[in-house]
């Protein structure tokens, strides 16, 4: 698709962004009932535990809307947290949610709990994504937020980064370097695959 000699990894990463969200967009209007499929695909996979501290994420236009399997993990006795940015080229917190919880806007057509909400580390994360490889890399907005907040998670302790999208978002290679975090698990609403 490029030539690796002319193309800079940012301007690869730029090109990839851009079609993935067509993708995205074409997948969200084709299949609405993705959420509750995603829902039954992760609880029948991975064995999450009650007292686990699971990260979620509130969807963003046409993102997977987790809030059926966040609200399934908080009935089963999770503990669910939201990302929240505390400034540029830092990692996320990760603050206390329950279902029916106000959320702030938070900048970029986000929201998050509010910032007198308990913040914890999380052991697994579900992880945006706009495209996804077979060897467990996505690529993200471009913000790196998530490669940050892994990486210092991961310096602490044993967490699990599990990358949620539609099936329809998978390329064959993601560019990646140094920085970019390999997650441990993809699950589509087609496949769940495991890396490591």
């Amino acid at each position: 698709m490029f030539d690796a000699e002319s193309v800079s990894l940012d301007e690869r990463k730029q090109a990839l962004r851009k079609e993935a969200k067509l993708r995205r967009r074409a997948a969200f209007d084709a299949e609405r009932d993705l959420p509750t499929a995603l829902r039954d695909r992760v609880l029948a996979t991975l064995n999450i535990p009650a007292g686990t501290v699971v990260s979620g994420f509130w969807p963003l236009a046409d993102e997977l809307d987790l809030r059926p399997l966040l609200q399934a993990l908080d009935a089963g006795g999770c503990q669910i947290v939201l990302p929240a940015m505390t400034g540029k080229d830092r990692p996320l917190v990760f603050r206390d949610w329950k279902p029916g919880d106000e959320l702030v806007p938070a900048g970029f057509g986000t929201l998050e709990p509010a910032p007198s909400r308990e913040s914890r580390a999380p052991d697994l994360l579900l992880v945006p994504l706009l495209a996804f490889d077979r060897q467990g890399y996505r690529l993200g907005y471009g913000g790196g937020f998530y490669d940050r907040s892994l990486a210092e998670l991961r310096a602490a302790k044993k967490v699990t980064a599990v990358g949620v999208a539609f099936s329809a978002l998978e390329v064959d290679l993601v560019p990646k370097d140094a920085n970019d975090q390999q997650l441990d698990w993809i699950v589509t609403e087609r496949e769940a695959i495991e890396f490591g």
